[in-house]
């Protein structure tokens, strides 16, 4: 494949007017696998989309840089497509999460790349994540992991932010405490104005608040305004495109008020909930009156593993826990 046919310059596409493929259920294989599709953001910046997460990759004179590695199933494709694109090969992986939609190609990425610095021990590129993350992926004393060894990070990190200089601009891992998860992070490439979202963002669907693993409705709301925060709007001249773009974990890019839009959705079913608690409503009374019925043409779903009344049932228990 060419890559005029795999990179896709449009700007309807980077700003979702025209959406990707319909992302793949994390990890599944299927007879006929989703075509893997490269979206070029900037010079020297594109999305992976079809992954079964949305891949981000800044490359440059250091290498290539790597946010996300979608499922294993989608790897080798989802390498393919950026080593079509790019030329300089993968010296750098940052993961966001824990989740086999965004670690599963680690090892098909780290093995193809190369050592970030040459001489220092090692046989692959470097993978970076907040500490939790390792916690995850890995597995108490005495039980078997459902990763292996070879996708989990290699450099952690336990600070609220973790800095990197590469290819000549700053790069910002961000934990979002009790967003998604207790392990969650979004990536901020500052020169290149963009927000990799991760798993705190999904524009396919309604995001999966993981209760047990520290995932919160408020934690979600608050670190989408941390994303909103960090993004700006092509002020003055709006009508000539541009600002930040912000990757999903799935979906088509967005810009800060798509973002808006999605964390006042959050906003207005957050207070709906809560104040049917309050009428002393039970879960699945709750789930009946479809509190997010305004919402579920474009974010909801009957079937598959996140449906509209996961959602709602861990909207519940979160806001009825104070969190």
């Amino acid at each position: 494949m060419s890559r005029t046919l795999v990179v896709v310059f449009t700007a309807a596409l980077v700003l979702g007017l025209h959406a990707l493929p319909r992302a793949q259920r994390g990890g599944n294989a299927r007879p006929n696998p989703e075509p893997v599709e490269v979206v070029q953001l900037r010079p020297n910046f594109y999305m992976i989309g079809g992954a079964g997460g949305n891949i981000a990759v800044q490359t440059g004179s250091n290498g290539t840089l790597v946010v996300d590695t979608g499922t294993a199933e989608a790897a080798p494709r989802a390498l393919a497509a950026i080593q079509e694109a790019i030329t300089e090969p993968i010296s750098l992986i940052i993961n966001t999460s824990p989740d086999p939609e965004h670690v599963g190609g680690n090892a098909v990425m780290a093995k193809a790349g190369r050592l970030l610095f040459e001489g220092v021990p090692g046989e692959t590129t470097a993978i970076f994540a907040h500490e939790k993350v390792l916690l995850r992926m890995s597995a108490p004393l005495g039980e078997k992991s459902l990763f292996p060894d070879a996708t989990w990070p290699t450099d952690t990190f336990v600070q609220a932010r973790k800095d990197l200089f590469f290819n000549k601009e700053g790069v910002q891992i961000i934990t979002v405490p009790a967003g998604h998860s207790d392990a969650a992070s979004i990536v901020f490439f500052r020169a290149s104005d963009i927000v990799v979202a991760g798993k705190l963002l999904d524009a396919t669907r309604f995001p999966m608040i993981d209760l047990a693993r520290g995932g919160s409705m408020q934690g979600e709301i608050e670190g989408l305004n941390r994303v909103i925060d960090l993004a700006l709007r092509p002020i003055p001249f709006v009508n000539e495109g541009g600002g930040t773009y912000v990757i999903p974990g799935r979906g088509r890019v967005y810009d800060k008020v798509d973002v808006v839009e999605y964390r006042d959705m959050m906003v207005v079913i957050r207070d709906v909930v809560a104040d049917m608690i309050k009428r002393g409503m039970t879960v699945e009374q709750v789930k009946a009156a479809a509190p997010a019925k305004a919402f579920e043409t474009q974010y909801g779903s009957k079937t598959g593993p996140w449906t509209t009344d996961d959602f709602i049932g861990a909207v519940y228990q979160s806001v009825k826990a104070g969190k």
